[in-house]
């Protein structure tokens, strides 16, 4: 499984960065650096003047300076969806910096050892694993050494998003067929981690429920620092419950103009009767 490491730019020149990716040539760089050592300007304000990079260039070798990953827009590697791994400076990855920051204090504190955390909602159509994956991200960019599963068994839609193709997943371990070699990490993205759905199964409620399932749960929860689950529609199916209730916790997600209150009032109840906890809410209207 994953251990903690540092990443390889950590320490290295803004220009050494740019110039191994691509973004920068060795002749301009000298142009720069000229700029800076005559007018005693930081590397970044000297290229800017020059105009042979941008802001974005430089927010690109800050983030890899200070170990915190994310893509360039005309990368696509992965889903746009992606945000918190796309435009991490936004005000919706802002948000959601800020919900992590909750969650970090309410439920995955050092001390109480839980790691994993079920998102929810009640219909289809909400942003469940918008926000399931983007939350996946930045734990990761804290940091933590992060799991995301994808346990919607019914319309699973975590490979579409880290564009994984067909690959292994959570109903072939369950089943037997494959290990933890079904994790699938994410290079451009350090720290994260992805279990997808795998094949969708005709008996995904029995695959869920069944002890096999807390099995693999609590041996993944032993080799990351925050899992995170992606859930199907609670209102629809009872696997929701039987998930939030293995991770120990959910987290609802409802969306502006789309979500009833009565459906988000049922789940709520039957998230409570099931015995799991429900940590807090996030209103959508992304």
């Amino acid at each position: 499984m994953q251990k903690k490491t540092a990443h390889k730019s950590a320490g290295r020149s803004i220009g050494a960065i740019l110039a191994d990716s691509g973004r920068l040539s060795l002749e301009n760089a000298e142009r720069i650096l000229r700029l800076q050592k005559e007018q005693g300007k930081r590397f970044g304000d000297a290229a800017i003047e020059l105009g042979l990079l941008t802001e974005d260039d430089i927010r690109f070798a800050l983030s890899r300076q200070f170990d915190y990953p994310y893509l360039s827009a005309g990368d696509n590697s992965l889903s746009q969806e992606l945000v918190a791994a796309y435009k991490p400076f936004s005000k919706t990855v802002e948000q959601l910096r800020a919900l992590r920051s909750q969650l970090m204090l309410r439920w995955f504190d050092t001390e109480s050892q839980r790691k994993s955390l079920a998102v929810v909602s009640p219909g289809h159509g909400e942003g469940r694993s918008f926000i399931a994956a983007n939350l996946a991200i930045v734990f990761s960019q804290l940091g933590e050494r992060t799991l995301l599963i994808d346990a919607d068994l019914r319309s699973p839609r975590q490979h579409m998003l880290f564009k994984l193709g067909n690959n292994a997943g959570l109903s072939d371990m369950l089943a037997g067929r494959v290990g933890s070699q079904a994790i699938v990490r994410v290079p451009s993205l350090l720290g994260l981690s992805i279990l997808p759905a795998g094949a969708v199964p005709p008996n995904p409620q029995e695959l869920l429920g069944r002890q096999g399932f807390t099995d693999v749960l609590e041996s993944l929860c032993r080799h990351f620092d925050v899992v995170i689950l992606d859930t199907p529609a609670g209102s629809e199916y009872a696997d929701t419950q039987t998930l939030a209730v293995r991770a120990g916790a959910a987290l609802m997600v409802t969306r502006k103009n789309e979500s009833t209150v009565a459906d988000v009032v049922q789940l709520a109840r039957s998230l409570q009767q099931s015995g799991a906890s429900l940590v807090g809410s996030v209103l959508n209207d992304v």
